[in-house]
């Protein structure tokens, strides 16, 4: 890598002057997890590097009053640290703490696992199982909210554009009922890259399911929510015959593929078998 320009602002206006001087031809790095083995590799050449990784304005966990902002540079270890995360999302704690090694996840940022846009990135499924909004800020200053839903758009694309920054992310405070589920599968105990993945939150009234969010990563080419398995459970009770059709309907919810890390009709079998036990387990 030769001819870098190697930029660390103090500041989002020290930010935003950087992409403006730099017409958005620019690298971000944060915690450089995913970043710096590309770089090796070959895959990326960057021309001018801006490191986030220290700016306060995107650091921090803060409860307020209808909501939890995290910021985007925010690490994975802090978010497996954090006793408001543990107490309002446990689900996302438990999805931080698998991810990678104990190296990996403290340099390793909330806001690079969800650009980077890997169909396998951990917090991404807990995150749209919890409904979580991210802050965006471009190249002009100017900031935008989109849902967590509608921020991947396929295989490494996000509604990321050039000079585009995240710079927190939103979770709605735990409402009294909700329950919630998360498996990972991977092919060894530790620093194991996801094979498939659920995330799912339920809200149970009169022995029936008010509300359920159902994500899956690992099984198409980005995150998704199972918006055909959520409509489907509304208003209904969980029994044998309930989670026969959630088989049916799941093979038309997921697309997984074959790879290194597990053929596709084991990752069909898998998401099938984590996606029953733990709707089960949140209903129970």
């Amino acid at each position: 890598m030769k001819h870098v320009k190697y930029y660390r602002p103090q500041s989002i206006k020290d930010y935003v002057g950087l992409m403006q001087d730099h017409d958005k031809k620019t690298t971000l790095i944060a915690g450089g997890t995913n970043l710096i083995p590309e770089i090796r590799a070959g895959v990326k050449e960057p021309k001018v590097l801006v490191d986030i990784g220290d700016l306060k304005d995107l650091s921090g966990i803060m409860q307020e009053e209808s909501c939890i902002t995290i910021g985007a540079a925010t690490t994975i270890s802090e978010l497996v640290e954090s006793p408001i995360i543990r107490e309002q999302s446990p689900m996302l704690s438990k999805a931080a703490n698998e991810l990678g090694n104990i190296l990996t996840r403290n340099r390793a940022t909330i806001g690079g696992n969800l650009a980077n846009a890997s169909p396998c990135a951990d917090t991404a499924p807990p995150l749209l199982a919890l409904d979580a909004i991210v802050y965006i800020i471009d190249s002009k200053g100017i900031e935008r909210k989109i849902p967590m839903e509608k921020f991947f758009m396929g295989y490494r694309l996000t509604r990321l554009s050039p000079g585009d920054v995240i710079t927190r992310i939103a979770l709605p405070l735990s409402t009294a009922g909700n329950r919630w589920g998360y498996t990972k599968i991977g092919l060894r105990k530790a620093a194991s890259i996801c094979v498939c993945s659920v995330a799912l939150t339920l809200i149970k009234k009169d022995e029936h399911i008010k509300n359920i969010r159902v994500a899956f990563g690992s099984v198409a080419p980005q995150p998704i929510r199972a918006y055909g398995l959520e409509d489907f459970l509304k208003g209904k009770a969980v029994n044998d015959t309930i989670l026969a059709d959630c088989e049916k309907l799941l093979e038309k919810e997921i697309s997984p593929i074959s790879d290194i890390r597990g053929s596709k009709s084991y990752r069909q079998a898998s998401t099938t078998a984590i996606f029953k036990r733990n709707l089960l387990q949140a209903w129970s």
